[in-house]
């Protein structure tokens, strides 16, 4: 039973650890007027013939659009015009990167990644109707005012670390009493092996 539960416990330990460290990589902080890289690959660049950034509150309207060989401004956010483009633009090993320039407190919010690879169907215009391959949170603060973040440093949530470390603390505490508990089992004094022999 003693040896199920700390089972349990360590893998919920595990498993705390790597939705915080999923976590980190989906939040990039900044500060406002710096420049920012939000991230997003895929396996190869062969067969890609469309790139979409969309940010989840702009409705239709995206963040960037390449399609066939050229970026696209028609139904591009107004406060994007001139400040975003491809970080690689031969999107070299899958890199579809956004850059994005001269960062605003307005530009916060969750941005996603969509490519159309060659043979699969695809729209002309607007947010393509597929599942996004990545996300990414951007937090802006104000102008000299971030906490310990650095130009486009991801962070952790600050509500997950507690989570981990109770987790820790209660692995810890179950493996001390299991440790305890046997012990004091094998503690105990061997039985003399003449009372063994006179029982016998």
């Amino acid at each position: 039973m003693t040896s199920a539960v700390t089972f349990l416990l360590w893998w919920a330990y595990v498993f705390t650890l790597c939705q915080s460290a999923a976590q980190e990589k989906r939040i990039i902080t900044t500060e406002a007027g710096k420049d920012v890289i939000l991230p997003c690959g895929v396996p190869n660049n062969k067969n890609i013939i469309v790139v979409e950034w969309s940010r989840t509150d702009l409705g239709e309207e995206y963040v960037l659009l390449y399609r066939d060989g050229q970026i696209y401004l028609e139904g591009q956010h107004p406060s994007y015009k001139n400040r975003v483009d491809l970080q690689d633009s031969w999107m070299k090993d899958g890199n579809v990167s956004l850059s994005l320039k001269n960062v605003t407190t307005d530009d916060g919010g969750t941005y996603e990644c969509r490519v159309v690879q060659r043979g699969t169907n695809r729209r002309k215009r607007g947010i393509l109707k597929t599942e996004p391959i990545s996300s990414r949170k951007l937090e802006v603060s104000p102008s000299g005012n971030q906490a310990g973040g650095g130009n486009g440093n991801s962070r952790g949530h600050p509500g997950l670390l507690p989570v981990g470390m109770i987790l820790a603390a209660a692995v810890v505490a179950a493996g001390f009493l299991i440790s305890k508990r046997q012990k004091k089992k094998t503690s105990d004094p061997p039985p003399d092996a003449a009372a063994v022999q006179q029982l016998v």
